[in-house]
């Protein structure tokens, strides 16, 4: 009897679990992406030797082994279709590139992300949406995300472009957005900024909403506009009657920040800054 529920409550999780794949596949359907698409998408992401591309939803793997064979990244496609993982194998394996090209079958939301450098999206809106805080969270400041036709939730894209293509199961010339954003280093909390030659120092309480940042001070003044980051970097200016007037531009690194700033009259220098906590916003 033991051995005869333990068959049966195994047969129940493998149906659910091919309930759930099928319902996935459901709300992700193949849609095959035209050869012109998919190279605008890698140069808009400035694919390059030595990026690792990662493809969630990578259907018959063409943006993967576009990367590796005429950008020379290495790459992963994540896929969910056994039969399109089988023949992206196939395909790697007759240009050669089986060793930097990868096809798993796997679920894209559990794909590790840390060392992706370019994460490319052909996915249904709300697949991207739930992806957000998992990007945000695991790729570095400075690595790529590009996606067809679709957003990722309320996060503007840095670029957006629109690129024509023959769609494979219409014939059609179809013209679709494609969306670039460059991950940005997580900056929110408090900081002391210092600037040489100038004595003291101000605070800023920074809050942020993906590349977009605003600043106010303890009293809950704006003493300084954030243009939207890139990354790393930063850029800002604080203006007059403050006696830190000028234009900042610097990198994050961890909790610090430097930089040079031109003050008004044309002075310049250097400054730097270090997050003193989490001011909550």
């Amino acid at each position: 009897m033991k051995r005869l529920l333990t068959a049966i409550l195994a047969a129940a999780i493998a149906c659910a679990a091919a309930t759930s794949r099928a319902q996935d596949e459901e709300k992700a359907p193949y849609r095959p992406t035209p050869q012109q698409v998919v190279d605008r998408m890698l140069e808009l992401a400035q694919v390059k030797p030595g990026d690792y591309v990662v493809d969630l939803g990578s259907g018959d793997g063409r943006i993967v082994l576009t990367a590796v064979k005429k950008f020379g990244a290495r790459g992963l496609g994540v896929e969910i279709h056994r039969g399109l993982v089988r023949d992206a194998r196939a395909a790697a394996e007759r240009e050669g590139i089986s060793d930097r090209a990868r096809f798993e079958i796997q679920d894209l939301f559990e794909t590790d992300l840390r060392d992706v450098t370019v994460l490319t999206l052909y996915l249904l809106p709300e697949m991207n949406k739930k992806l957000a805080p998992r990007i945000l969270e695991q790729m570095k400041p400075g690595t790529r995300v590009v996606s067809q036709e679709w957003g990722i939730g309320d996060w503007q894209p840095d670029v957006r472009e629109t690129v024509a293509g023959n769609e494979e199961w219409t014939g059609w010339l179809k013209e679709r957005g494609v969306f670039l954003w460059i991950v940005p280093a997580r900056i929110a909390g408090r900081w002391q900024i210092e600037r040489d030659g100038a004595a003291g120092g101000f605070s800023l309480d920074l809050a942020q909403q993906y590349q977009m940042i605003e600043a106010s001070d303890e009293r809950g003044a704006v003493p300084a506009r954030f243009r939207p980051m890139s990354g790393s970097a930063v850029r800002f200016t604080v203006a007059p009657p403050s006696p830190f007037a000028g234009d900042y531009a610097g990198v994050v690194e961890g909790n610090a920040m430097r930089g040079e700033f031109v003050a008004s009259g044309g002075v310049k220098g250097t400054w730097r800054a270090v997050q003193r906590g989490d001011s909550g916003r």
